[in-house]
């Protein structure tokens, strides 16, 4: 994860210093996206096992972008987006099988990319970066074998300390990847682009005496993202 991140600056900065060392003419994008994504979560407990894994949920991203082309083939992409993460529960006891519990996570997320292309009207794309995120709510969605369970469940076999545990962090950050391919045309571009968001930080607390020692966040997201030439 650190070596993600020391590549992610390294093309941060080498973006930065073209900026005063190019012919190319400079060109300000504006863009609006939006796109599923496929949240799960990187649980690791303190002392004991999970009966339970964590699986992907679908649900969806939407925001503003600002892309500026500093030289050719590179460029700096910063977005506002508002991001819906989370995960739905696997259990791994088949006598639970009819058990549905999520916990859905929304934050407004903040990506800096550094992003090279390859191409003209057609562009392949790569975009690399760290991103923050601040946590707006949070809630789960169960159903009632699940309520029931949960009233009963043996916490000597069951892990269930997380059940109704809200997020104790509001301030989420890592890195993200993504790749895709955009279209060039007279009523402007179009970006399909797939990405990757590794969580760094967790939204429980991890201390020894906290139950979990790892709760990070995990999205793979689809994204569209129509923009326009600014000036």
């Amino acid at each position: 994860m650190k070596k993600l991140l020391l590549i992610s600056l390294l093309l941060l900065s080498v973006s930065l210093q073209s900026y005063g060392q190019n012919k190319f003419t400079p060109e300000w994008n504006i863009g609006v996206g939006f796109g599923s994504t496929f949240s799960s979560m990187s649980i690791v407990p303190t002392s004991t096992k999970l009966n339970f894994k964590t699986q992907s949920m679908m649900q969806y991203q939407g925001g503003i972008s600002v892309r500026y082309i500093s030289d050719k083939n590179v460029g700096l992409i910063g977005e506002l987006n508002y991001s819906q993460m989370g995960w739905e529960t696997k259990f791994a006891d088949e006598t639970l099988v009819a058990n549905k519990h999520q916990h859905m996570l929304n934050y407004i997320s903040i990506p800096l990319l550094t992003h090279i292309y390859f191409g003209d009207k057609t562009r392949f794309f790569f975009n690399l970066g760290p991103q923050i995120g601040i946590l707006l709510s949070d809630k789960e969605k169960t159903n009632d074998a699940f309520d029931e369970w949960l009233v009963t469940a043996d916490t000597t076999v069951y892990s269930t300390d997380l059940y109704g545990l809200k997020a104790q962090k509001k301030i989420d950050y890592g890195i993200t990847a993504g790749m895709g391919v955009e279209i060039r045309t007279g009523i402007g571009n179009f970006a399909l682009e797939g990405r990757y968001y590794m969580g760094f930080g967790d939204i429980y607390n991890n201390k020894k005496q906290d139950p979990y020692s790892r709760s990070a966040n995990r999205v793979i997201s689809a994204k569209l993202t129509y923009y326009i030439k600014a000036f």
